[in-house]
């Protein structure tokens, strides 16, 4: 049997910030604007693997009002929902994602957005997708003021 859990995420970007993608550290002037530390693939990704067993989002297992998660390493996130997912007899089959920044190009730094999201959830790096996307000038996005991730996953489970 299997289960499809769609994620959505969208962070502002400003001046002096980290940016942190699919637990990257991505070079570049403009960074996350977020409770936690705004790794907006990490969070698309918690997202799809808690809807695709009925567990809420990240905001109800991780408040931002909680002062536990300011600043937290998302890889905090993505273990309890792997382990969640484990917990309902499942594991992951596929993860595809997009990220969507004007700049800087993400093309280089995926492989180790692969492997890194891999570890975090304890499947092969195979089984991970990332597309890296602009929105060719248009939008918050467009001007780089924002960065978005989708994130769609595959759970197999075995009830």
């Amino acid at each position: 049997m299997y289960r499809i859990g769609e994620g959505f995420d969208v962070h502002r970007l400003e001046s002096g910030r980290r940016l942190l993608i699919g637990c990257v550290d991505i070079p570049a002037p403009v960074g996350s604007v977020a409770h936690s530390d705004g790794d907006v693939l990490a969070h698309a990704v918690v997202d799809a693997l808690l809807g695709a067993i009925g567990e809420g989002d990240i905001g109800r297992h991780f408040p931002p009002e909680d002062p536990r998660w300011k600043d937290a390493d998302s890889r905090i996130f993505l273990a309890e929902a792997a382990r969640l997912v484990a917990a309902h007899g499942g594991r992951v089959a596929n993860l595809d994602s997009t990220v969507i920044l004007e700049r800087p190009k993400l093309a280089p730094h995926i492989p180790a957005m692969r492997a890194a999201l891999a570890a975090a959830l304890g499947c092969n790096p195979a089984l991970v997708s990332i597309k890296a996307k602009s929105a060719e000038g248009l939008g918050a996005i467009g001007a780089g003021e924002a960065v978005e991730a989708r994130a769609v996953v595959l759970i197999e489970v075995s009830d």
